[in-house]
């Protein structure tokens, strides 16, 4: 008999697990033997839970989303202005745990199969409109009808800095990376003053 609430504990240890192995490998070139065994479960429970590879890392990266999306909001709660609201957004991107290799492999990873998996290119659609409607929506004071080119502009360095550093083997700096998009900020407010 199965014991009761160990579901959700093997799913997230399978989610994390697949975030590692996808780190390690650098691909999705990973087996969910070698997931399962990371977690320490049996590769039939890892088939039960998710049914596949492809599902087993939609939804590592529902849970990437989902921890970027906390930390957005939290980030943007203590801001008091537009510019801050902004600034909070793009520093969100590059926090720790959101800016650490194996995420990054993952999400370079997620943008490939994004192209040919139908449930990744609507998860991606999502971010990417989340992250567009949340900048323009604190850009449009600023920059007033460039705002949405201007978020064009800002979430392509961000997802253009996660590329850069999965193809990387330095260790990331999140601080470097964020001050980069912050320069590009300031250099658009100052043509738009």
């Amino acid at each position: 008999m199965p014991k009761l609430g160990m579901e959700p504990i093997r799913k997230g240890a399978l989610v994390q697990a697949t975030i590692d192995e996808i780190g390690r490998a650098g691909s999705l070139d990973v087996t969910v033997t070698q997931i399962a065994k990371r977690a320490g479960v049996s590769s039939a429970l890892a088939h039960h839970y998710f049914g596949g590879k492809d599902q087993i890392f939609l939804a590592a990266m529902r849970h990437i989303l989902s921890v970027y999306g906390a930390q957005v909001r939290a980030a943007v709660l203590g801001a008091k202005t537009p510019r801050e609201r902004v600034e909070a957004i793009i520093r969100a991107n590059f926090e720790a745990g959101n800016f650490r290799p194996e995420v990054i492999s993952a999400w370079l990873n997620f943008y490939v199969m994004s192209q040919s998996n139908d449930g990744a290119r609507r998860l991606l659609r999502v971010y990417q409109h989340r992250l567009h409607s949340n900048l323009v929506h604190d850009l449009r004071p600023l920059v007033s009808d460039d705002a949405h080119e201007v978020a064009d502009t800002l979430a392509s360095m961000i997802d253009g800095l996660y590329i850069r550093h999965a193809l990387r083997e330095e260790t990331p700096s999140g601080k470097r990376a964020c001050d980069r998009v912050l320069a590009c900020l300031d250099i658009i407010l100052e043509t738009h003053a």
